[in-house]
């Protein structure tokens, strides 16, 4: 009896050893593959600068302000709305009702002090140039760009740095000053080429901007500059209003507007302008801005406050054309020179 009753023992065990195994129900599933980033749909989109990308720059690191979470920025004021990245906002116009878009880039490394900040503002009918943002962040600033109304991921109509448009822009730089880290006595606004007319426009027009200087690159000042020679339309160029229009123009020219601004300004020119045929329109604006009595004007290098005559054999040479292709370290050196030995001194 006990050798059947073994036997028979050995028989069962020896079954359930073949019997097929089941997974468990709790094992660990194979891990789904991550996403992979998109690109930065404000550089897609960025079609309005041709300067040669720099190639020295670290690898962009914008550090988060404080009060974010996991890469959200928070509310920081009324003015300034959180879009929906790291780092980029709202700004209502209030003279239209559009949602301007704002980037904002932090120095590299920046851990919650205060730094001078810049505002940029587009040339022709661009909108934000992320590529310069983070030069110049890489140079110690705080960084804000903007689409201006009707352009890029912004609300509204094309206005063609018209009222509208500079009210939005004096909206963005009021609004910009709740940043964590903007030191509001080292703020800089910085304009390229047509955006002259939005910069000087919302600087003669809100005269209370905490703006502490100016600096220009390169910004035709009239219509007849504006429009090149005020002849017909360039096709597929941007179509301006006829130089005879000039309810039209008296909301666009810089040359009118520079008479009222109040803080430091900087003129950048190169020997070659990178529309007109001269570099006239420099001297112009920087003889009507010291004629109008700015407390600081210069053009380039040359000494302060000083006036030209751009028909004789002495107008002054500008800058070579070979610091078109470094222009954001060109900006940078005249906004620290401005910040250490004219806002500071």
């Amino acid at each position: 009896m006990k050798h059947i009753l073994f036997l028979l023992t050995s028989i069962a065990l020896l079954l359930s050893a073949c019997a097929p195994l089941t997974k468990s129900s709790n094992a660990t599933p194979s891990p789904t593959p991550l996403p992979q980033p998109t690109p930065d749909p404000g550089y897609a989109q960025d079609a309005s600068s041709t300067a040669t990308p720099p190639t020295d720059l670290a690898p962009f690191d914008p550090a988060l302000p404080s009060g974010t979470s996991q890469g959200r920025p928070v509310p920081v004021s009324n003015g300034l709305i959180p879009a929906d990245e790291a780092n980029t906002y709202w700004v209502v116009n209030p003279s239209s009702g559009s949602r301007l878009f704002v980037r904002v880039a932090y120095p590299r490394g920046w851990n919650g002090e205060l730094v001078p900040a810049l505002v940029l503002v587009p040339g022709g009918t661009g909108a934000t140039e992320p590529r310069k943002a983070e030069a110049l962040a890489a140079e110690g600033f705080l960084v804000i760009i903007f689409d201006p109304e009707g352009r890029g991921r912004s609300e509204g109509t094309e206005d063609y740095n018209g009222f509208i448009g500079q009210d939005g822009l004096a909206a963005v730089i009021e609004a910009a000053t709740a940043l964590p880290g903007l030191d509001a006595n080292r703020y800089g606004l910085v304009s390229y080429s047509y955006g002259v007319t939005l910069a000087t426009g919302a600087l003669a027009r809100h005269p209370d901007l905490p703006i502490d200087f100016y600096i220009d690159w390169e910004g035709p000042v009239d219509r007849t500059y504006t429009t090149t020679g005020c002849g017909g339309n360039r096709a597929g160029g941007i179509q301006w209003q006829p130089c005879t229009d000039d309810g039209w123009w008296s909301e666009r020219e810089a040359l009118t507007f520079i008479a009222q601004i109040r803080v430091p300004y900087q003129r950048i020119q190169s020997q070659t302008d990178h529309v007109q045929r001269n570099n006239n329109h420099a001297i112009d604006i920087v003889n009507a801005a010291v004629a109008a009595g700015l407390p600081w004007v210069r053009l380039n290098d040359y000494p302060t406050n000083q006036t030209y005559d751009a028909s004789n054999a002495s107008r002054p040479a500008m800058l070579s054309d070979s610091l078109d292709k470094k222009l954001e370290k060109t900006v940078a050196v005249y906004a620290w020179y401005i910040i250490e030995k004219v806002l500071e001194r």
